[in-house]
């Protein structure tokens, strides 16, 4: 800022004077810094956009695998029935084993455990 004019006014202490010099600093200030943004803008746009895509994959994707999941209990459960019925076993009367929890690597904060159960 070039030397500027000091002035007091009441109760707020000294103030510079604004002259045509400060004036044309914070323009060209202003102008290089709004340019700069706006050339970068439609990075922010790309970042929500692909935000938005893989929220949408990932959504798609679970549904898919909880559907698989239901899939597989039922293809268990009549494959229990069948052994039962064959050869004479309760099947459901044994003791189930204890689920094993995998740990998938997940960093977005959301619960990634997941539990099998072995026959």
């Amino acid at each position: 800022m070039s030397a500027a004019v000091w002035k007091k006014e009441d109760g707020v202490g000294l103030q510079p004077t604004p002259t045509v010099t400060m004036y044309t600093e914070a323009m060209n200030k202003f102008t290089k810094s709004a340019t700069a943004f706006m050339e970068q803008a439609h990075i922010l746009t790309e970042a929500r956009d692909a935000y938005q895509e893989a929220m949408a994959a990932s959504t798609a994707l679970r549904e898919r695998l909880d559907a698989g999941d239901q899939t597989l209990r039922s293809l268990m459960t009549q494959l229990e029935q069948v052994v039962s019925a064959h050869l004479g076993e309760h099947v459901r009367d044994r003791k189930r084993p204890e689920p094993v929890k995998v740990e998938a690597n997940g960093t977005n904060g959301e619960n990634t455990d997941f539990a099998r159960t072995f026959l």
